[in-house]
């Protein structure tokens, strides 16, 4: 079998818990809520952390009990923001005064907003964001959106359990390359959880194309040929949590290589591999079966752009 050939150390073993079963349906409005405050709390990393390449200097992480921003930079200390989900709150923490909470709980993106910002000044950061949505169709400002509240607790607890998850088969998966390699992390634009890996070759220009996105951004993001792959958890038009997998430039062979596992799929309109999170959590094994997923489509990548694998693989 294909598994065969992976290293040891990315044989993933069954963990006990199982992985919790996602439902579009019953996450969709709690995740367009949330998908909006986890971009404000991400603008607000942006124009506080010096520039990173490939936007880096953005994301956030996931954390034990939700999402974070980690430590930034501030004033000879660092401030740090965090969404608890076990607890449902949101938290700012600095070196320069106590740590500050408000509740997660169904409310307006324009309260949240309004209330983050309320904490900030409180220990005294001062940050100007773009206060409407990147990479969304619809840019309600953020101060102006009471259209979005909705925000049910089991739901979205089962949604960060499932990150948790992927992120510890992702971290395994980014331990055998030895080339350049993003952290894992949260990119707040398209929401998802990601793992990109370069070859060091430059790419051609991006054309860009992602809307509310600026095209330098994107053109800097693919700035090298990238091997990338993650988790999204579905949007109105493809309403289904998935993996993907796509490489940048994409061969013309790249849809054509024997990929697994065999639930696996290519869509020919968004140029990617997609496997259904829904397959994987019903695994016998989902780590296993995950972990094929990342390393037959990063193969499919790095062969069809004939990368030096010798020298970018442990």
């Amino acid at each position: 079998m294909y598994v065969q050939s992976f290293p040891l150390s990315c044989r993933m073993k069954n963990t006990t818990s199982p992985w919790p079963r996602l439902d579009f349906n019953s996450l969709k409005d709690s995740l367009e809520t949330l998908h909006h405050w986890v971009q404000i709390v991400g603008k607000i990393r942006l124009k506080t952390m010096p520039w990173q390449n490939h936007s880096w200097h953005t994301t956030l992480y996931v954390t034990p009990n939700g999402f974070s921003t980690q430590s930034i930079p501030f004033e000879g200390g660092a401030f740090q923001i965090d969404f608890d989900f076990i607890h449902h709150f949101l938290s700012v923490k600095s070196t320069h005064s106590k740590e500050l909470k408000m509740d997660l709980y169904p409310r307006t993106v324009a309260s949240f907003y309004k209330e983050l910002f309320k904490l900030l000044d409180e220990i005294g950061l001062k940050v100007d964001i773009y206060a409407k949505p990147n990479e969304m169709e619809k840019a309600i400002p953020f101060a102006e959106n009471e259209l979005n509240k909705s925000y049910d607790k089991v739901e979205v607890r089962k949604f960060w359990e499932a990150m948790v998850k992927i992120n510890c088969v992702f971290t395994s998966f980014r331990s055998e390359f030895i080339g350049k390699c993003s952290p894992i992390h949260l990119f707040w634009g398209a929401f998802d959880l990601a793992v990109t890996r370069f070859s060091g070759k430059k790419a051609p220009l991006h054309s860009g194309g992602m809307p509310n996105m600026p095209l330098k951004v994107m053109q800097e993001a693919y700035s090298h040929e990238v091997s990338s792959a993650g988790f999204w958890p579905g949007s109105s038009s493809f309403p289904e949590p998935a993996f993907y997998a796509y490489c940048y430039p994409t061969p013309d062979e790249f849809a054509n290589q024997k990929v697994l596992p065999k639930e696996t799929f290519y869509s020919a309109d968004m140029g990617e591999f997609f496997l259904k999170y829904s397959d994987v959590a019903a695994a016998e094994n989902p780590e296993e079966m995950l972990m094929q997923f990342l390393q037959s489509t990063y193969e499919a990548a790095a062969n069809t752009l004939d990368w030096d694998r010798e020298a970018l693989e442990r």
